[in-house]
């Protein structure tokens, strides 16, 4: 399953870096990317665990930068 996630006060291109290494240090992603100028997150996962995988990005985001949010 791939899907888009919009983000919220993402605050710099170095931050969208971290998060998207992070992500796709996330055991079941297959492809990610973080995108600071249209402000969105692409995850590609198997559909079994992509609920898991989302969860566990949204904490990756949380560590990088506390105040950007995801749109579930």
């Amino acid at each position: 399953m791939k899907k888009k996630f919009k983000l919220i006060d993402l605050d710099c291109a170095n931050c969208a870096a971290k998060m998207e290494e992070a992500v796709k240090k996330i055991d079941g992603v297959t492809d990610a990317s973080v995108s600071f100028m249209t402000q969105k997150m692409m995850i590609e996962a198997d559909d079994e665990i992509f609920d898991k995988v989302v969860d566990e990005a949204v904490k990756c985001i949380a560590k990088v930068e506390p105040d950007c949010k995801v749109v579930l």
